[in-house]
């Protein structure tokens, strides 16, 4: 075949490939994708990362296509003839004459294919590249190569990817060149040896070169890679890296440049031997380079290790502190002088009332039992968010009641996409308050929304968009929406937003047909040009495909907006693994994190916005120059929604299992390990684990002059349960984004949670309560312990629930557990709790609301349980209520049945005058 027809050939292969193909495979997905980024207002995205894609891909595959496909031209030009020759002598090879050009456009076709793959290789870099191109400087250098932090960040990915193309590029054009010379010539075979003709040898000696170069570049990019070595004791390159690993690399990258140009000088004169020499040279080396590090770690640095790696120790606090944000801590002391009376309380009143006495699993589970209404309808997960609520400042849990088409009781096509299309509404309820009956006060609940609360009012109660991962559906069709049930009718409802696209003409219905591949989005007569559909109605996966270059938290909030609506709240983080000397975290490689985003979604319309709450974070710097106009300035978003702005416990959980660590700055005390922290353990729940972080609203003592909404977790050192510390991260303005470390006396000992755990365990009022409620089907649920600093004081509360042990339990709120220096006591409310400690009036009656325990009801009717007696009596109390019930069991197990009811009448009587101490 002429170089000429070879050529067009590949032209037309590249144009089907780079084409054709796309469009039937991935085409839809673009078009359906730009309709949608264009209608949510973020085109800009969606042109920047696709305009890089095709360009770096295109470019990618052209420099394939001239390298690899000139390389195969010039081979053929360069081959003599369609034989070897022997002795002089012509050897004929017929299959080769034969079938030579399908051989050639075999080549061709691999080619091609090469180049495509590459093509798409570096579509999947496009951001690397666009990162790299708008590097932003951080205004620090890393100390071993004096290079700014950026080159890392945003340019060393990028670099390695151009070196692994090249050199992809040089084997195939090798190994391609080497088989096109066995196919059309260039091979003399003599009495002695098989010889490549001189042209021949000359052309892959050249190639050969090329690929000791890039082995040269390799070295010098193992070189940097050393700043994230974990051969030492900290990440980064410790004293055997840099005076082991470095000098060998050095000589590396000599060794292999001294090879290439070896062979290039080969290509003139033919000798190999100077090339074969370094090569030999370069394996002695690899292997020197693989002992002589194991070498000086062993003989030279362990046995002084911490004098050799102090140095670089440093080094790795310095810059993991900062990689994590930990340099922005405030370190406080708090004394805990144990002085707190019960005025203390009543000046810390929003402090006490506003502990949280629902965790998150018993209340989700009562929420499901009460207010899901019908098996569709389910509460994914429950959050913690704050309310300015009658003129107090009020924590709350709030879970909204989305639809799940998969517990549709039909499941159609119609009823999944067209009919069952939103959920509705949510409910809310106080941390810290509970019915008589032990179950939560609402400020929000049923359907439609009935709210409590002046302040709180939900005027747009559908959600559209939430956690739960329902499919596309289609709205304002000629169909009713079910909107919500009402007694034995339904009511239903037409969508009135601008969320969704537009399905405007026939086209855009075979589009979505075929996206969707389903068939009655084209025949349905049901849906209308005004019709809209909705796609990617899953939050986080909705944020993800606007901004897939930020990682979200994944637990999105929703809040209630002054005007009625209902908008997800999302924290979006940016990541890197390329920051110096940065311990990662967990089992990934990330070693760099961020909050710089804060996200909203509409719930009924879709309508994302992106907030910037922290501008000094240089990779959303970078993004924001990449993407003008799609980040806002936080100023810019609605106050209401601002003032619901929190720190995020994935984030905060992070910082604080590296803050354990990395509080130690002292080189000598890091590597001794001598003041080693770790989150503070709780086995309350079966498992010893570590204590979940928790939003609660208090008073900072020494730092806050009012009450605020905050995120905190306690420490302990590491191999003892002591508390030596506790964290906190303020979440309201103009504070957000502080976090504050305050440190217990060392030589005081300050009960940690789990010590508090034993104790509860240990006292014998508490755990007779506890076995005989374990008993008879019932299940007792101890909640988290938190730990409540009040002034310079710590409180420890533990809220408990009874449910029964199997089916469907309906946790209730039975006792509240209050610790406070020496004394552990356990009531019926935290309000009984804490007078029983510190007398005086109850602090928690100040934000109390009707119908909660501890405070007369809607009804007039008194709270649960009365005033206890003396210790002696509860404990009294507590044996014969055990009695009663082994004598009701016994009765049982004889079948006297009539015995059985006269003792359980005698266990219900003791349970009623029953008064925890």
């Amino acid at each position: 075949m002429r170089p000429d027809r070879l050529a067009k050939l590949i032209l037309f292969l590249s144009i089907l490939l780079v084409i054709v193909v796309p469009l039937l495979s991935g085409g839809l997905d673009l078009i359906v994708d730009w309709l949608w980024f264009r209608q949510e207002g973020f085109g800009i995205i969606y042109w920047t990362m696709l305009k890089a894609q095709i360009d770096l891909g295109s470019l990618v595959a052209l420099a394939v296509l001239l390298i690899v496909g000139g390389n195969l031209l010039l081979t053929r030009t360069l081959a003599r003839r369609h034989g070897y020759r022997v002795h002089g002598e012509l050897i004929e090879f017929p299959l080769f004459e034969r079938f030579s050009s399908i051989f050639e456009r075999l080549i061709a076709l691999g080619v091609v294919l090469v180049a495509w793959a590459a093509g798409q290789w570096a579509g999947g870099h496009a951001f690397d590249y666009l990162q790299a191109t708008h590097a932003v400087p951080l205004g620090q250098t890393d100390p071993l190569f004096g290079i700014d932090l950026s080159f890392y960040l945003f340019k060393l990915p990028f670099i390695g990817f151009l070196y692994d193309l090249a050199l992809v590029i040089i084997l195939v054009s090798f190994a391609g060149t080497a088989v096109l010379y066995a196919l059309k010539g260039g091979v003399t075979i003599t009495q002695r040896s098989v010889a490549l003709l001189p042209a021949a040898r000359a052309h892959l000696g050249v190639i050969g070169a090329f690929f000791f170069f890039a082995l040269a570049y390799q070295a010098r990019l193992s070189m940097y890679n050393l700043l994230y070595s974990q051969r030492g004791l900290i990440t980064g390159a410790g004293y055997t890296d840099i005076h082991a690993s470095l000098p060998v690399l050095w000589i590396l990258l000599v060794l292999t440049v001294v090879v290439g140009l070896a062979l290039v000088a080969s290509a003139r004169t033919g000798r190999l031997r100077t090339a074969v020499y370094g090569v030999l040279a370069l394996v002695a080396v690899w292997i020197l380079g693989a002992i002589y590090p194991e070498i000086v770690q062993r003989l030279i640095v362990a046995p002084n290790e911490l004098d050799r790696e102090r140095p670089y120790i440093t080094r790795a606090i310095e810059f993991t502190r900062k990689a994590y944000a930990l340099d922005r801590f405030e370190e406080h002391e708090f004394p805990d002088v144990e002085d707190l009376t019960a005025n203390d309380l009543t000046q810390n009143s929003a402090t006490i009332a506003n502990v949280r006495l629902w965790d998150h699993g018993p209340l989700l589970t009562t929420f499901a039992q009460l207010q899901e209404i019908r098996t569709y309808y389910d509460f994914a997960r429950v959050d913690n968010d704050r309310y300015w609520i009658n003129g107090s400042y009020r924590q709350v849990s709030l879970s909204p009641r989305e639809l799940n088409a998969a517990s549709l009781p039909s499941r159609n096509w119609i009823n999944e996409h067209l009919t069952y299309t939103h959920g509705y509404g949510l409910c809310m309820s106080p941390v810290n308050e509970a019915t008589p009956d032990g179950l939560p006060v609402f400020f929000v609940k049923d359907i439609p929304p009935a709210s409590s609360v002046p302040s709180i009012r939900i005027t747009r109660p559908e959600i559209y968009y939430g956690e739960v991962p329902n499919d596309y559906c289609v709205v304002d069709t000629h169909l009713k929406e079910f909107d919500y049930p009402s007694g034995d009718e339904n009511v239903y409802n037409t969508y009135a937003g601008t969320g969704g696209l537009p399905v405007e003409s026939f086209w855009r219905r075979l589009l979505f047909a075929l996206k969707f591949g389903e068939l009655k989005v084209l025949l349905s007569t049901d849906i209308q040009d005004s019709s809209r559909v909705m796609i990617y109605r899953n939050i986080l996966e909705r944020a993800s495909r606007l901004t897939p270059f930020l990682t979200y938290d994944q637990d999105p909030y929703m809040v209630v907006a002054d005007d009625g609506s209902l908008v997800w709240m999302l924290d979006g983080y940016t990541t890197s693994s390329q920051y110096p000397y940065s311990e990662p975290f967990g089992d990934q490689d990330t070693n760099y994190i961020r909050n710089p985003v804060k996200t909203t979604i509409n719930a009924y319309s879709g309508a994302v916005h992106f907030y910037v709450a922290d501008p000094t974070d240089p990779l959303i710097q970078v993004y924001s120059s990449l993407f003008p106009g799609v980040f806002q300035p936080l100023d810019a978003m609605p106050e209401d929604l601002r003032a619901h702005i929190r720190y995020p416990e994935n984030f905060f959980t992070i910082q604080a299992s590296k803050y354990a660590t990395y509080h130690m700055t002292d080189s000598r005390v890091f590597y001794n390990k001598e003041d080693l922290w770790r989150v503070a353990q709780s086995a309350a729940r079966g498992e010893n684990a570590p204590m979940s972080a928790y939003y609660t609203i208090m008073k900072l003592a020494e730092v806050g002059t009012k009450e605020e909404f905050i995120l905190m977790v306690p420490f302990t050192p590491a191999r003892k349960e002591n508390m030596i510390a506790w964290m906190a991260a303020r979440c309201d303005a103009p504070n957000y984004g502080k976090v504050m470390v305050f440190t217990f006396p060392k030589q005081k000992l300050i009960y940690g949670p789990q010590q508090l755990e034993s104790r509860i365990d240990q006292d014998p009022a508490i755990s007779q309560l506890l076995t005989l409620w374990g008993q008879g089907g019932s299940k007792v649920i101890r909640g988290t312990l938190l730990v409540i600093p009040v002034r310079n004081s710590v409180l420890y509360i533990e809220p408990l629930y009874l449910s029964t042990e199997t089916g469907a339990g309906l946790p209730q709120l039975k006792r509240v557990i209050v610790s406070y220096s020496d004394k552990v006591v356990m009531d019926d409310t935290l309000d009984a709790a804490l007078t029983s400690i510190f007398g005086g009036a109850s602090p928690t009656t100040l934000a109390a609301t009707p119908g909660a325990a501890g405070a007369p009801s809607a009804t007039g009717a008194p709270a649960a349980g009365t005033a206890a007696g003396t210790p002696e009596d509860f404990a009294a109390l507590a044996r014969q209520a055990r009695e009663d019930f082994e004598k009701a069991d016994q009765s049982l197990r004889q079948g006297d049945w009539a015995g059985y009811g006269a003792e359980m009448k005698k266990l219900q009587d003791v349970l009623n005058r029953l008064a925890p101490r």
